[in-house]
């Protein structure tokens, strides 16, 4: 068991009042065993180096090293690498060489005969925490179960070798330690884990793999204000027509890229400004905000930043798609790549971007690779309702006044060029090769860069049900959140979808996760002169007639609008004490018009119309 991220930042807070040169020459000296009232040869610099090295240097890119004692200041909390021999060397020999016996004209060091005395008198009476020492020192230690932290301070002590007449004078009593409970943990604290408390170093290279996990617009948009917190897998975004669902998403991208993937943002009023916040995969979150500038008409961003997103895929409400590659975009020398695709140049390709659907497909197809083509068949398996079977690629053929071979979709009747699909099946077999083309794509560049691939992917699909009918609505949710299975084991995947289809809410009830999902609902209130984004708890409504007459969908009956005003006016009459016999006559008429003869609304109507003399 290891010492949990808690423990060490509690432990590093407390640490913060200490004078460096306890907290790593003293440590150090010690370690070494520094002969007392003598000198041996040692190399003070050197000693201080390797010290820090192994201790200190707890970024897994940084060059600097985190020094978490002697200021309240965060940012002067990393040091750099020359501090053992500079900014330490100060410390050293301007408070603390009378407590050594040295000469400058020589590498011999040794400890005076009454260096704690003198070590002692300059703490002023703050004594040290040998549990916080411990427990910043040991931060890597394995331990059993069962450990204290009286442990920890005795195994503090005997490595090293403070002596008890040094407990005595330097040391807090055992009995008057305190820090938060100690707690253990599984894995060993990680840098990610420990971001969370930490600031970062000036050198780092930026945390990858983030998702977004904030946005806040001000000031600019359809409303005055928009907040969402969203989840790390599915964000469900609805509400009615014009309210800014595609705006959201516009956003949603810009804060992920730092580009614009239509036109850009344009503000309402001044003092506008968006609020992100990027997620790495131990869920630390690091927000910026950006405020308009009138001048530039601009949204300025730093260029830089300590966290950037993972593998990005959009697909927008125009029929255009784009795609962001974090190795393509930062890890290149050359211009940024072109990422915003027609859906002409997704399906035929553009140069030097994308070889296109038609002939990446029939390329996989005769590879003997087995990834993607495989990824692909298994991913448009997953996305096929049942009833309308299988998505089956065919043999290719050859179409007269065509210059390549086309990819063809088996059905029970024979195969069909995917030219002549329908356009639903066009926009499932569009989404199922974009996102195997990003992934293979971006596997492809990690290699030749010599990176991991990313372990976080976020989709974002505007309007998810445009073109499909609905027995596909029922399915298309719960099989893109089936998908990551098949591009890696090791891959988690965020979606952003917006949607206006009540079968799309349905079909969400049996994977929607409250503590990984969210539901978020744009609605116009006060006259529609104003508008909200509200995240709304998650309720099965089960039946379809249920979701359309939900606060979702807002409908007072799931029915034709003219039924609706005519079951409306019926009921009306129904509350009257002495109802028109006239009206309820001319009611019963457009009630005949507008329901079927089974209607659940008959019964009751007929017996009513009976009762005030309407002859049925």
């Amino acid at each position: 068991m290891y010492l949990s991220t808690k423990t060490i930042a509690d432990a590093i807070e407390r640490l913060k009042s200490v004078n460096p040169f306890y907290g790593i020459t003293y440590l150090a000296c010690k370690e070494r065993m520094l002969p007392v009232g003598m000198c041996g040869e040692l190399s003070m610099d050197k000693l201080s180096k390797e010290f820090m090295d192994r201790v200190h240097k707890i970024h897994p890119t940084s060059q600097q090293y985190f020094q978490p004692y002697g200021s309240n200041i965060r940012s002067k909390r990393w040091v750099a690498p020359r501090y053992p021999s500079a900014g330490l060397v100060l410390i050293n020999t301007r408070g603390f060489l009378d407590a050594f016996i040295h000469s400058k004209l020589n590498r011999t060091w040794g400890w005076k005969e009454d260096y704690i005395n003198i070590l002692a008198e300059k703490l002023e009476g703050k004594l040290l925490s040998a549990l916080a020492l411990g427990v910043w020192f040991f931060k890597e230690n394995n331990w059993s179960e069962d450990t204290s932290y009286q442990d920890i301070i005795m195994g503090f002590f005997e490595h090293f070798h403070i002596t008890v007449n040094e407990q005595r004078k330097m040391f807090l009593p055992i009995e008057a330690e305190t820090i938060s409970k100690i707690n253990f943990q599984e894995e060993q604290s990680t840098w990610n884990e420990l971001s969370f408390y930490l600031p970062s170093p000036s050198d780092a290279s930026p945390e990858r793999g983030a998702t977004l996990s904030y946005l806040e617009i001000n000031n600019v948009g359809p409303a005055d204000q928009m907040i969402m917190e969203l989840n790390k897998r599915l964000n469900l975004i609805t509400g009615d027509n014009g309210l800014g669902k595609t705006f959201l998403m516009e956003c949603a991208w810009w804060a992920m890229t730092g580009t614009w993937s239509g036109l850009p943002a344009y503000p309402t009023m001044r003092d506008a400004s968006i609020v992100y916040g990027l997620s790495s995969d131990k869920n630390r979150v690091i927000k910026n905000i950006t405020s308009y500038d009138m001048g530039q008409r601009n949204w300025p961003r730093e260029s830089e930043t300590t966290i950037r997103p993972g593998l990005i895929i959009y697909t927008r409400i125009d029929d255009s798609y784009a795609v962001w590659d974090p190795i393509k975009q930062y890890q290149s020398t050359t211009p940024p790549l072109k990422h915003i695709f027609s859906n002409s140049e997704l399906w035929n390709g553009s140069p030097g971007s994308i070889e296109g659907l038609m002939r990446d497909w029939v390329k996989w197809q005769n590879t003997t690779k087995i990834s993607p083509w495989n990824i692909l068949k298994d991913i448009l398996k997953k996305m096929s309702p049942l009833d309308l079977g299988t998505l089956t690629p065919g043999n290719p053929i050859r179409m007269p006044e065509s210059i390549i071979d086309i990819p063809t979709i088996t059905y029970n009747y024979g195969n069909t060029p995917i030219i002549h699909a329908a356009a639903g099946i066009k926009r499932i077999i569009t989404l199922a090769y974009l996102i195997v083309w990003a992934w293979h794509e971006h596997k492809i560049a990690a290699d030749l860069y010599s990176v991991m691939p990313e372990k976080r992917m976020i989709i974002l699909i505007d309007e998810i049900e445009e073109h499909l009918h609905p027995k596909w609505q029922r399915v298309i949710l719960p099989s893109l959140l089936d998908i990551q299975s098949s591009l890696s084991s090791k891959l988690e995947i965020q979606y952003i979808i917006s949607t206006h289809a009540p079968l799309i809410l349905a079909s969400s009830e049996s994977c929607f996760d409250e503590q990984n999902d969210s539901l978020f609902h744009l609605e116009a209130r006060e006259n529609k002169k104003q508008i909200s984004l509200e995240k709304l708890d998650f309720i099965k409504y089960g039946h379809i007639n249920s979701w359309l007459t939900s606060q979702i969908f807002g409908l007072d009956q799931p029915r034709a609008l003219r039924a609706e005003i005519a079951i409306k006016q019926a009921q009306d009459l129904q509350l009257q004490d002495s109802p028109d016999k006239e009206q309820v006559d001319k009611v019963h008429k457009q009630l005949l018009n507008e329901l079927s003869a089974d209607d659940p609304f008959w019964p009751r109507w007929i017996f009513f119309a009976e009762k005030n003399g309407v002859q049925i």
